[in-house]
Parts: C-alpha cells; sequence; structure tokens
C-alpha cells in the first residue's frame, strides 16, 4: 500500500513539475462532451466538440474564447460562441473556469453562463489532457436546457517565443 502511495505521489510530483501557467503563453485546445455522461432535462443522448484558444494574460490566468458544436438525439444541431477564463488555482494543473456562451439552435437562441473545474495533466512538456466537470445555466428554459456533465479535452500550452522554451 505504501508503494503505490508513493508512486502516485512521485507521479504526480513529475506531472506537476511540467505546471508552468506563466504570462504571455499561449493555449490551443479541443474536447469532446457527452457520450451520455452529461444531462439535461430534454435530451437523451448527444455528443459535443469544443475547440479553444486562450491566452495568458498573467501567471495562473488565462482568457479564453470557444466555438462548440452539439447534435442532440431529439433536437438539430446546435453551434455557439463564447469567451471566459481560467484560473489555475495552484501549479500542480487544477483550474476553476467560468464563460459566457451565446447557443444557436435551429429552433431557438440561448445565453448561457457556464463554470467549469478540471484539472490539466501533464502527458509533455506542453501537451495536456483536461477533464473538466461543467454546468451551462440557459436562460431560455431553466429545466430543460440547463446542463451539467463532463468534457475531455487536450491542450497545448504555446511560449511567445523560443527563447523562453
Amino acid at each position: 500500500m505504501k508503494k503505490i502511495a508513493l508512486t502516485i505521489a512521485a507521479m504526480m510530483v513529475s506531472l506537476a513539475s511540467f505546471a508552468q501557467f506563466e504570462a504571455d503563453k499561449f493555449y490551443i485546445g479541443a474536447s469532446l462532451s457527452s457520450f451520455d455522461l452529461s444531462y439535461n432535462g430534454l435530451t437523451k443522448g448527444n455528443i459535443g466538440m469544443q475547440a479553444k484558444g486562450g491566452y495568458f494574460v498573467s501567471d495562473n490566468l488565462m482568457a479564453l474564447a470557444q466555438l462548440s458544436y452539439q447534435k442532440q438525439e431529439d433536437v438539430p444541431y446546435s453551434l455557439s460562441v463564447g469567451l471566459g477564463g481560467r484560473y489555475y488555482i495552484v501549479q500542480n494543473g487544477l483550474y476553476l473556469g467560468a464563460s459566457a456562451v451565446y447557443k444557436h439552435c435551429d429552433s431557438y437562441d440561448d445565453f448561457m453562463p457556464s463554470v467549469q473545474l478540471g484539472y490539466a495533466f501533464y502527458i509533455s512538456r506542453t501537451v495536456t489532457i483536461e477533464p473538466e466537470i461543467y454546468y451551462e445555466q440557459s436562460f431560455k428554459d431553466h429545466k430543460d436546457y440547463s446542463q451539467v456533465g463532463l468534457r475531455v479535452g487536450i491542450g497545448v500550452y504555446l511560449f511567445r517565443d523560443a527563447k523562453q522554451n
């Protein structure tokens, strides 16, 4: 049992050693959501894809832009565009996020603020796997369109110039 705990601790330290959430870095990310791991009152099954781009305005604080596509079983596809931010709580990759998204669907438009809690697991110096729990609040119809779910993505953290690498 002690060996397992020490191994996990060593892995966390080695993963955390890559964490460099510093100002003047860029971020590119893509994620998949749902696969029936999300829930709202209207749909039975859905899949979502998301692309993100970001810039660290200061250490641990990133401004984000996002574009999303979602296909639901009972509803036509929807497209979303939004702005948000992330705050990396500590240099180990744990982050809190918030965003405001405009969602367009065939039958309705909606404004949806969202909150996220995630973790950036470094698999190399600049590439991460990012599981994230999210909640989206619908202003159109809370009961049917608000959503909670799990999103898994991949992120790439880029330096502004090669000298900082």
